[in-house]
């Protein structure tokens, strides 16, 4: 287990495209220093919001050199390798880990609507990719997955792989799941993290999480509320997370992981929204909200590139 212990906002990067849809190489770039701009902790690559189900193997790799290299050690950086197979995995988190990943971000084993793995292979699976890469694991918690973790698992899983360190906890109650969690884990939990958008922060920082891991779209609005909490000054944290919560609310509800990419297109940072097919872009209603909230807040993403 690394001695440094990570918490904060750590967004999810996301992946441009061109027009036509085809790696935004130079824009990757400029997504990467708008968020290192923006005062992040950290970053993760290659996530859901990354759009990594539309990423082939070559392109995957492609990014995660791309990434590394740039970023150069300014921030940390998460890679996520998740995988039904515990071959690829393990393979995804050594190549990593070797690129200069500081962590890496696994969901369970599952494939389609219906195939999940038993609980003894899920642990032998983190515990396997924890051996290749020895390098801290997070465990992503999220309904995609159609996986159920439970606490009692997620704590011991924690205990005997002590890589195993970090949980992203994205589900139905997860401040009473986190809260649980530090409860049952105790020091085996070095990083309690919620994600979602940090469409639930307050309740989930008040239950002990450490981290939040939203989108790129404005996490130098959410970071106040993170210090401002930590610093014993909740008040003033709530305050700070109502402003924002409508455009959070906004992101979740109706964007997905479209929002980031409309507000940093508006913002100069990329030149293009594009998401890959079967996605298709936001009703015009939808974006105008997104961007009519963002400007009443001025997130650094909507102006970076102005």
């Amino acid at each position: 287990m690394s001695d440094t212990i990570y918490s904060g906002v750590f967004p999810i990067a996301p992946t441009p495209f061109t027009g036509s849809g085809d790696l935004d190489l130079d824009g990757q770039r400029r997504v990467l220093d708008c968020m290192i701009d923006q005062g992040v902790d950290g970053i993760c690559i290659l996530a859901n919001y990354s759009e990594q189900f539309l990423l082939s193997d070559e392109e995957r790799n492609t990014l995660l050199d791309l990434c590394l290299a740039h970023v150069a050690g300014r921030v940390p950086v998460i890679v996520t390798v998740s995988h039904f197979s515990t071959r690829i995995a393990a393979a995804r988190a050594k190549r990593a880990k070797d690129a200069g990943a500081k962590m890496l971000m696994m969901m369970p084993p599952y494939h389609g609507a219906s195939l999940r793995a038993a609980e003894q292979a899920i642990f032998e699976h983190f515990q396997a990719v924890a051996e290749a890469a020895q390098a801290p694991i997070m465990v992503q918690d999220a309904p995609l997955s159609g996986t159920s973790l439970s606490v009692s698992f997620l704590a011991r899983l924690a205990r005997a792989v002590p890589l195993v360190a970090y949980f992203k906890i994205e589900v139905a109650g997860t401040a009473n799941k986190l809260r649980a969690l530090i409860e049952a884990g105790g020091k085996a939990i070095a990083g309690p993290f919620d994600g979602e958008e940090s469409i639930t922060l307050m309740a989930d920082l008040d239950a002990g999480a450490t981290g939040t891991m939203p989108s790129a779209m404005f996490p130098d609005l959410i970071k106040p509320v993170i210090q401002l909490h930590r610093a014993g000054k909740r008040g003033d944290a709530a305050a700070a997370f109502a402003r924002i919560l409508p455009l959070i609310n906004y992101e979740n509800k109706q964007c997905g992981l479209q929002g980031t990419k409309i507000v940093m297109a508006e913002g100069g940072v990329i030149k293009s929204d594009a998401v890959r097919h079967p996605l298709e872009p936001l009703h015009p209603a939808i974006r105008a909200g997104l961007l009519e909230l963002c400007r009443g807040l001025n997130p650094l993403a909507l102006r970076w590139g102005k």
